[in-house]
């Protein structure tokens, strides 16, 4: 209804006069739906009105008991009177069924009893329907409300401290106290009255109000309403007072600050004597709100750090006594707060004396607070330790000092060791104290455990942050990251959401603006203790540790319809974005570590002349970052194992990727480096396969099932890169570039690899060991059918290409390294297919076609016609170049006396072993040549030359038809055209 209503209402929008039909469209959308809304809830009141009313005028018939039918003698006579608690419809029917079953009637006696059992089911079926329509309808599921968004939530927060007992006093109150800031600062302003009769009318109103709640405190339904006066009188006390001292300097500063102290500690006094936090935060919010509503914005910064000072050692000493956390924070807030924005507006680096002691000042106060809360009120560890003073006091504390020490070299540095030291020290303490401390009992224990372990970790972060600074004090976004895991830290601790998400906000808050730093970071003098190194390893350590205590989900909180039930599902809904979160943390970490590592070996410190230098070459930059990779991947790979408790299976994603970085390593070794075992090389490479094949022995047998055989058989194509690797630093160390040597490189090779893995044992299962066992079709035809099919073109390609010269050995016909290569990866190609063929592995049926023999023979052919060219060339001085060949007579006749030899051994072979079809093929090769001897040899060159090319050709034809005639015909073994051609 809702939808129909929207849909008409959008219809009759439109169609109404007017020339804004978008805007009429749209309310009318709006209007109609709400229409529909309406209705259908109107409708929905009425239905359940009249079934409520139906439900209550129904009554309950009597049920009329049948009259019993009577039976013929031959059958049972049905009873008809109810056992009890059965009505007579149900007695019917058992007596009907028990009628049935001990007796078989004839034809008529048998539609007698259907027409008994007709009318007890009638009966029956008309008892049901008064039933049911007697008996109430069954009630509707309870319409579950649906969860508040955050917005709604922090309304249902403000609106509960406001309305959440005497409203109006509160409001009242607040009002109150603001009108007569302004009213003094009006008079103040207008000279309305003597400025000491406005103090006194003023301090008047406030121990008045003061006074009053005093009074009303005795009568226990005048509580809340009278704490509220005594907080409100306290805060007009320090209007009073502050006003005096800043405003009309009726009071000397000693003066002031003791009479600030002297209200401090009356509040403070009063509000511990009657166990109320009201009235001391009442009291304590209005002492911070005075200097900031009667300012001028002409103020002295040291009266007014002294006053603010003042009302934390105080809040100090209050949780001395009282574990009041709302206290605590009202003051670390408000102190901070304001200290901020006055150094971000008025703060002058001339002021730096009169600054710093302040601040020192104000961390000691807050730090002290935090202690007393955790530490003097028994409280469950997790409310003891309160993390947002616990590290919001030092984040807020270093940040305001990265802005009063700016201007000074190195101030940074020492600061965070400084501070470092501090919480090493404090951490230290608490650690000794909890070994030999014996009052308080295991929560007390807990709670020094875990304030040490919260200060030890700032501490240490700190100090580590000392060093970069100390080199580049931009670099302050580390200390972030490394703070913002001890929040989360402290959160996950204490099952409390809002820090873990501060943690997650400082993390990218500290990435983007280390990343938006990376043009400004100065290559470092030191080892590690650089920038960039430092500063990216910090950033490593709290994204993976926060991957690491995120990476399992929580038991989702027990969700009621009450404001608590909200906000378990504002923790339930964070739990699952921080566990999806957990693997994009720990990639986060992983790269931040291998920017560290190659911002560690890239470092270009400046030379004397001021231009950078770097530190390795090229060659051995790129081998040491691919062993960071490498060994970063071996390192986390040991957290994802299955032996492992609580195995963590991201972990083991950076060892998938280790097969493709080698291949891209070997690759631009081979082309733009000389060799991969240059600078280093040679000792890195060997580690580098090592830590390869123990993760993937440890790995390969989970997941992902599709990726390991691909890994197995790409690490073929490695060996291969790796052995023409090797091939090349031996072909550069005896200097055969220009030579036959250097084309035959990736031919060797493959050729090589390809001939390992044609060893018979690897296709016999009993002698099969790991990777075999499992991964024998990755390697025998995943990567050996590929690797044999690029050998066999290759040995194409370099017999048509290479010129065989074997300096500095001399050229030797088939002795050289050209045809001597081609051979060996021919017969290493044959080797494997027949290896492959013979074995018991599950091959796709093209691994069985007879094609790829003939493929063979048919390089093979080119092959030995090339040696022949090769020959022509060094012998007889016949240029390298395809067409002086094709027009040399010397080439030409050269290929017909080769040709029918050829022709001759195929002939006579196929002869000797009745195989019609080989004969056959020598038949054609030798049609072949004739049809070249009248097609380009009579046509090339007349005389002697010619005559002899023909005679030689005759003499071997006619040696073929006396040693080789035609075989005979195979008997209908349906063999096919090439029969005895070797599969």
């Amino acid at each position: 209804m809702v939808l129909w209503g929207a849909i008409w209402g959008g219809v009759f929008g439109l169609l109404w006069p007017g020339h804004g039909w978008e805007w009429q469209t749209v309310v009318g959308v709006l209007l109609g739906a709400l229409a529909g809304r309406t209705l259908r809830r109107a409708i929905r009141t009425e239905i359940e009105a009249a079934r409520s009313n139906a439900m209550a005028t129904v009554r309950l018939p009597p049920v009329p008991v049948p009259v019993p039918v009577p039976v013929p003698a031959a059958t049972t006579t049905l009873r008809t009177q109810a056992p009890a608690g059965r009505t007579a419809a149900e007695a019917i029917d058992d007596e009907v069924s028990a009628a049935a079953g001990d007796f078989q009637p004839t034809l008529p006696l048998q539609r007698t009893s259907e027409r008994v059992v007709a009318a007890a089911d009638a009966t029956a079926s008309a008892s049901a329907a008064l039933l049911a329509s007697a008996s109430p309808p069954a009630p509707r599921p309870a319409r579950t409300p649906a969860p508040p968004n955050v917005v709604a939530v922090l309304f249902a927060k403000a609106r509960g401290w406001l309305f959440g007992g005497n409203t109006v006093v509160r409001m009242g109150v607040l009002v109150l106290f603001i009108g007569l800031a302004f009213l003094t600062k009006y008079a103040m302003d207008n000279a309305l009255l003597p400025p000491e009769l406005r103090l006194a009318a003023i301090g008047a109103a406030g121990i008045a109000l003061f006074a009053a709640g005093f009074w009303l405190r005795r009568r226990a339904a005048q509580r809340g309403y009278a704490v509220t006066l005594q907080g409100a009188g306290v805060a007009v006390l320090y209007l009073t007072v502050f006003a005096a001292f800043r405003l009309y300097q009726f009071l000397p500063a000693g003066m002031a600050f003791v009479a600030l102290g002297a209200i401090c500690a009356f509040s403070a006094v009063i509000a511990l004597a009657q166990h109320s936090m009201a009235m001391a935060f009442i009291g304590f919010a209005g002492g911070f709100a005075a200097p900031i509503l009667v300012s001028t914005g002409q103020g002295n910064h040291v009266a007014l750090f002294s006053y603010y000072l003042v009302l934390g050692i105080a809040i100090a000493a209050i949780a001395w006594a009282r574990a009041w956390r709302p206290l605590n924070l009202l003051g670390f807030f408000a102190t901070f707060g304001v200290a901020t924005a006055w150094g971000a507006l008025k703060y002058q680096p001339a002021q730096f004396a009169s600054t710093e002691p302040f601040l020192v000042a104000f961390f000691l106060v807050y730090v002290a607070a935090s202690l007393l809360y955790a530490l003097r009120h028994s409280l469950a560890a997790k409310k003891a330790v309160d993390a947002t003073l616990v590290f919001g006091v030092p984040i807020v504390t270093f940040g305001l000092q990265a802005g009063l020490v700016r201007e000074i070299e190195y101030a940074m540095a020492f600061s965070a060791l400084a501070l470092g030291a501090f919480y090493l020290a404090l951490g230290w303490w608490l650690a000794r104290r909890n070994r030999v401390a014996s009052k308080g009992g295991a929560a007390q224990a807990e709670t020094r455990l875990w304030l040490a372990q919260c200060f030890a970790a700032l501490g240490l972060g700190l100090v580590t942050l000392a060093v970069p600074l100390a080199l580049d004090p931009r670099l302050t976004s580390a200390v972030w990251a490394v703070e913002g895991a001890a929040v989360y830290w402290m959160g996950n601790r204490q099952g409390r959401w809002l820090p873990r998400a501060a943690g997650l906000a400082l993390q990218l808050f500290a990435a983007l603006s280390f990343a938006d730093t990376l043009g400004r970071i100065n290559s470092g003098l030191w080892p590690f203790a650089n920038p960039a190194f430092m500063g990216a390893s910090m950033l490593a350590f709290g994204a993976l540790a926060i991957a690491w205590w995120s990476r399992v989900a929580g038991d989702a909180p027990a969700i009621s319809p009450t404001w608590e039930g909200a906000e378990s599902r504002l923790a339930s809904w964070f739990r699952k974005l921080e566990s999806g979160l957990s693997p994009w943390l720990f990639w986060a970490g992983f790269l931040w570590l291998q920017f560290a590592a190659s911002a560690e070996i890239g470092r270009a410190p400046l030379d004397v002349q001021g231009q950078p230098s770097p530190v390795f070459g090229f060659a051995l930059q790129t081998h040491l970052q691919l062993l960071a990779w490498v060994g970063g991947a071996f390192v986390f790979h040991h957290l994802a194992l299955a032996n492992r408790t609580r195995p963590w299976p991201v972990a083991a994603t950076p060892a998938w990727t280790v097969l493709p970085a080698l291949l891209l390593a070997a690759v631009n070794g081979a082309t733009g480096m000389n060799h991969v075992f240059e600078a280093g090389g040679w000792i890195i490479w060997p580690v580098l396969l090592l830590l390869h094949c123990v993760m993937l022995r440890r790995l390969d047998s989970g997941p992902p099932q599709l990726w390991w055989p691909l890994v197995h058989a790409g690490g073929i194509w490695l060996a291969v890169l790796l052995v023409g690797n090797l091939l090349v630093f031996v072909i550069g160390r005896a200097q055969l570039w220009q030579t036959a040597w250097a084309t035959v490189i990736l031919l060797v090779a493959g050729t090589l690899v390809l001939l390992l893995l044609s060893r018979r044992a690897w296709f016999e299962p009993a002698h099969q060991g790991w990777p075999l066992d499992r991964f024998a079709r990755a390697y025998l035809w995943l990567a050996a059918a590929p690797l044999a099919t690029g050998v066999a073109l290759s040995a194409l390609l370099v017999a048509v290409s290479s010129n065989g010269n074997a300096r500095p050995l001399p050229y030797l016909p088939l002795l050289n390294p050209t045809d001597l290569c081609i051979a060996m990866a021919l017969a290493a190609c044959a080797l494997w297919l027949l290896r492959l063929r013979g074995s018991a592995l599950a091959l796709p049926a093209i691994a069985r076609n007879t094609r790829w023999p003939l493929a063979l023979l048919a390089i093979g052919f080119i092959a030995v016609n090339t040696v022949w060219l090769r020959v022509a060339h060094h012998f007889a001085g016949v240029a390298w170049d395809a067409d002086r060949m094709f027009d040399s007579f010397l080439v030409q006749a050269g290929y017909s006396i080769l040709w029918t030899l050829l022709a001759l051994a195929l002939m006579v072979g196929a002869y000797r072993r009745a195989a019609r079809g080989v004969w056959m093929l020598g038949a054609g090769l030798l049609g072949a040549t004739v049809l070249k001897l009248f097609v380009i040899d009579l046509s090339n060159r007349g005389g002697s030359e010619r005559i002899f090319v023909f005679i030689a050709v005759g003499l071997l034809m006619l040696v073929v038809g006396y040693f080789a005639p035609i075989p005979p015909a195979a008997r209908a073994t349906g063999n096919d055209a090439l029969e005895g051609v070797p599969s």
